[in-house]
């Protein structure tokens, strides 16, 4: 069996710039890149993924930490990142941290014992001076939904107060008052975020926020259901409804049908997200987009870029901004 050696000999260049062949490497020239190849054809050369590794000190593969590994939001964050580093011959390790500090510091320590060339972290329990120890470790570190000071250029993340206040506005500017809120678990700063953003549309509009008015959910289905049966006994009177995320949106929904509202006319609903199947509720869910592919692209094109020298198709960006995905569930007063 040949033999990465040999290869460099038939082809008359250096270990070094076989690998950069073989891991796809933009600093080697078309004609350096035909000669190696070559040399791999006539020798019936199949890179061995080991030597590789050892021969270029890279595994061609990126760790990704998400928190869940259910739910359309995250399975379009794996899939997006997967689709972009596979295009480009890199490989993705998929593990999950619960939302619990211990869980995603194991995590990340399993994805460092794993030898990843970099990090993709959607990461909310760990403290930011643990990533901020990290990004300047040895591992190049990105992370998502979620904006640590000093660590900007490494962090991809939406706006969310921003969103919180559209999802609101959306709703005053339908001519809705009494307006009821379910958010996510406040400990999470995209949660706390939205809700801030709630407050600030109400504020801006002259409007009261009320603590009754608000239930905390946990961003899924059922706690969307409990919130809309705990708001209807402590916020009888609220028109609208405005939820931190799509998931819980869908819960409310279910649970005002079963309490024989029609939607949108005796009721509206704002969720947050734009997962995929917001556009396929009965009614159309009117939502905030969160730009999860394009947050999940920026950072698989970041990492290639600065780890593995390719560059990326369009200019990276780190700020996302939500917009109001207009559909059927919000009517005016």
């Amino acid at each position: 069996m040949a033999t990465i050696y040999q290869v460099s000999e038939a082809a008359g260049v250096s270990l070094a710039t076989v690998s950069r062949v073989m891991n796809g490497n933009a600093k080697v020239s078309e004609r350096t890149r035909k000669k190696v190849e070559s040399a791999m054809a006539s020798l019936g050369y199949q890179p061995n993924a080991i030597a590789q590794s050892l021969a270029s000190n890279r595994t061609n593969s990126v760790g990704l930490l998400v928190s869940e590994l259910h739910g359309s939001y995250f399975g379009d964050l794996m899939s997006t990142v997967e689709n972009v580093l596979k295009r480009n011959g890199k490989h993705v390790i998929i593990t999950a941290g619960h939302v619990d500090e211990k869980r995603e510091h194991e995590a990340i320590e399993f994805l460092k014992s794993r030898r990843c060339d970099a990090l993709i972290l959607h990461a909310e329990a760990v403290s930011d001076d643990y990533l901020k120890k990290l990004v300047n470790s040895k591992v190049p570190v990105v992370v998502i939904n979620r904006k640590v000071d000093e660590l900007e250029q490494n962090c991809f993340v939406v706006d969310n107060v921003k969103g919180g206040y559209l999802a609101t506005k959306a709703a005053i500017d339908a001519g809705h008052k009494n307006i009821a809120y379910i958010s996510g678990p406040l400990f999470k700063k995209d949660a706390s975020d939205r809700l801030a953003g709630h407050k600030k549309a109400l504020e801006e509009a002259g409007l009261t926020f009320d603590n009754n008015s608000t239930f905390e959910g946990d961003f899924h289905e059922s706690s969307g259901q409990e919130g809309m049966q705990h708001l209807q006994a402590t916020f009888p009177d609220f028109t609208a409804l405005v939820c931190a995320n799509d998931e819980m949106a869908s819960g409310a929904m279910t649970a005002a049908r079963e309490a024989g509202f029609d939607i949108p006319s005796q009721l509206s609903i704002v969720g947050f997200d734009n997962v995929l199947f917001s556009r396929y509720l009965y009614p159309k869910l009117t939502t905030i987009n969160n730009p999860i592919h394009a947050m999940g692209e920026m950072a698989a094109h970041w990492v290639l870029e600065h780890v593995y020298d390719i560059k990326s198709p369009v200019p990276i960006e780190h700020l996302f901004v939500p917009e109001v995905v207009d559909r059927d569930t919000l009517g005016t007063l």
